[in-house]
């Protein structure tokens, strides 16, 4: 196992969101605020985490022939659980995430990693693999949530600040609605995919050419 090659995988090389384009659904849908953006991924990186390590564990006795239907009992039940301790404990961010807690059932990312890597992997591993995984899809969701709340609210911090309305940065009035509609998700998440390649492009150049020298 190796943590730091995991770590990168999950931040930056295989960002489940930037660079695989997994989950787009619910990063287009629920990044207007970040309270939302932080209690999808938290909720998010529980479940892979979990269910990573029960898959692992498990992964020697499920039939092959049965195993996706069986990862997604797995991964429902952690949802459930999940879905139910957020009604109760945290009622405000179950209600604004409505249908998107879940859905997360059906999330590539979950279902993905625990056949990519889980079901190949020890539990250590799989339990690492889950939370690199959860911090890589966390990151990308708060990097969508404040671009998109600060323009389209003018606020920062919704829903966790200044008793949940968040600190006003830009004066009423001004804010672009639309970056808190569909369209402000899809322009968004564009920019950031696009700044985030370049980033990795910039920086994988600038090490080849250091290491030609």
């Amino acid at each position: 196992m190796n943590f730091k090659k995991q770590f990168s995988e999950g931040l930056l090389s295989k960002n489940p969101v930037l660079v695989q384009l997994l989950g787009l659904c619910s990063v287009l849908a629920i990044t207007t605020s970040l309270f939302n953006g932080i209690g999808m991924g938290l909720s998010v990186t529980v479940i892979l985490i979990c269910s990573n390590v029960l898959i692992s564990a498990l992964r020697k006795v499920i039939p092959s022939q049965i195993r996706i239907a069986a990862y997604i009992v797995i991964i429902a039940s952690f949802v459930t659980i999940v879905d139910l301790v957020l009604q109760a404990f945290i009622p405000d961010l179950s209600e604004s995430l409505g249908v998107f807690i879940p859905l997360i059932v059906v999330n590539c990312i979950v279902l993905g990693r625990a056949e990519a890597f889980a079901s190949k992997n020890g539990v250590l591993a799989s339990a690492v693999d889950g939370l690199c995984q959860g911090i890589g899809y966390t990151v990308a969701l708060v990097i969508m949530c404040v671009i998109r709340e600060l323009l389209g609210s003018g606020t920062f911090g919704g829903g966790i600040l200044n008793n949940g309305e968040g600190i006003r940065i830009i004066p009423e009035g001004y804010p672009a609605m639309q970056m808190v509609m569909p369209v402000g998700g899809f322009l968004t998440l564009g920019f950031v995919i696009a700044g985030f390649q370049w980033y990795t492009r910039h920086s994988r150049n600038k090490k080849q050419k250091e290491a030609a020298k």
